[in-house]
């Protein structure tokens, strides 16, 4: 991972803006639809949008301010890069490519606007208007990850890839159903150490393991699953809780 990709919440802060033309108007849309405000002075703000020519001694009087840098068309001179943005609030999707190019990001971008339904963003308000009543019913972490990884699957009621009319009345109807807490195993069988010749199947039960058993498999593989998952190199700690996966790598 070249670089760590993160929501910065712009609400209510001072955001320098340099710069005036259509690059600069692009960013002050972005900053003030993020809820920021535009100053001119280095001193009030925490970070700072560049859309003029700028030197890296012009940068570097920037970072002895304190201040992360952003410099449109210059990524060897950002701190930060801005992503192409899918915008189903509260749901957002960003494409980065580093800096390497914005095109590619803006094609992605295009392919994912079709892809997400329009009312992703309510579904997304009424998973969280659920959370308390599903803490209570469920009230361990394993319990309320199986019970959204079931709801959100492929094909359940809140598959996020469809439109879900409803999602209250079918979130309350899960939560009805029993929550016994089943062990359930995978195995699956790997044919080399590229990741992207996993299958769907494959990274779907990876994406959604509680315990990944594997040896002499490829860390780009493994990966590819949760990252809070348990993690072990053989099955001698006896059955889990939970989706365990098997991954074997094939002779």
């Amino acid at each position: 991972m070249d670089q760590l990709p993160v929501f910065l919440n712009l609400k209510g802060m001072s955001v320098l803006l340099v710069g005036d033309g259509e690059a600069a108007e692009a960013k002050r849309r972005l900053i003030e639809g993020a809820g920021g405000f535009i100053t001119d002075d280095p001193d009030a703000a925490r970070i700072a949008f560049i859309a003029a020519d700028a030197s890296p001694a012009d940068i570097a009087v920037l970072h002895a301010q304190g201040l992360l840098v952003n410099v449109v068309d210059r990524p060897d001179l950002c701190d930060f890069t801005v992503p192409a943005i899918v915008d189903r609030s509260p749901v957002i999707v960003a494409v980065g490519t580093g800096g390497a190019s914005a095109t590619l990001a803006k094609a992605l971008r295009e392919r994912l606007e079709a892809l997400l339904p329009a009312t992703l963003g309510d579904l997304a308000r009424s998973i969280r208007a659920a959370r308390d009543r599903v803490t209570d019913a469920r009230p361990t972490s394993s319990g309320r990850r199986r019970f959204w990884d079931r709801l959100l699957a492929p094909g359940a009621p809140l598959d996020p890839l469809q439109d879900v009319p409803g999602a209250p009345a079918r979130i309350d109807a899960a939560l009805a159903l029993s929550d016994a807490p089943e062990s359930e195993r995978h195995e699956i069988v790997v044919a080399s150490d590229d990741p992207d010749d996993l299958t769907l199947r494959q990274l779907r039960l990876l994406s959604r393991a509680d315990t990944i058993i594997c040896a002499d498999v490829a860390a780009a593989i493994i990966d590819r699953s949760r990252r809070d998952a348990v993690r072990l190199p053989d099955e001698s700690g006896g059955v889990r809780p939970g989706l365990t996966v098997i991954v074997r790598r094939s002779s």
